[in-house]
């Protein structure tokens, strides 16, 4: 089953614990982040301090519901420029609540090599995101079948990597 629209969203509104994501794409191709994007080529930046939109305020919701959301880039550096425009919003996302971890693989092998990007609610349901190699997403789509696997991922993604402020000391994202 294809997820759009208040299907998709309702997803985020009802899960009970957790809402976990993988993401596995150097930069995807968001046509709402256009115009952040443009900005950021030009050398504008936000305050981690002061940002607040939407997502953040979703995101303490969240977590004063004391439910979690979280996710796990894999990354290889040099980090591609939409990864470095993504990390300036990471470090708000993570003050706001949300555990977001990287996992590096630059020079190591990657131990989830040939997984998709997925989001998995409640560690019951995962929504298979698909994406054309150009970051563009094609659909959402409910896995039917055993998450079982995708929970294994999880564990190995989580174990493998670094929460995101501890990876960005030391590194020029």
């Amino acid at each position: 089953m294809r997820l759009d629209g208040d299907a998709w969203q309702a997803r985020f509104r009802e899960f009970k614990t957790e809402a976990w994501r993988l993401e596995t794409l150097p930069a995807y191709n968001v046509p709402q982040e256009v115009e952040e994007l443009r900005a950021f080529r030009a050398g504008e930046r936000i305050d981690p301090h002061a940002h607040s939109n939407d997502y953040t305020d979703d995101l303490k919701r969240v977590r004063r519901e004391r439910k979690s959301k979280g996710r796990v880039h894999i990354v290889t550096r040099p980090l591609s420029e939409y990864l470095r425009y993504e990390f300036m919003y990471y470090l708000p996302h993570a003050w706001a609540g949300e555990d977001i971890r990287i996992m590096d693989v630059t020079d190591r092998p990657n131990p989830l090599a040939g997984v998709s990007d997925y989001w998995m609610f409640d560690k019951r349901e995962v929504v298979l995101m698909n994406y054309l190699p150009d970051g563009t997403q094609i659909d959402r789509t409910v896995f039917e079948g055993d998450v079982s696997p995708f929970i294994e991922f999880q564990r190995i993604a989580i174990a493998e990597s670094v929460p995101f402020e501890e990876y960005v000391k030391g590194i020029d994202a």
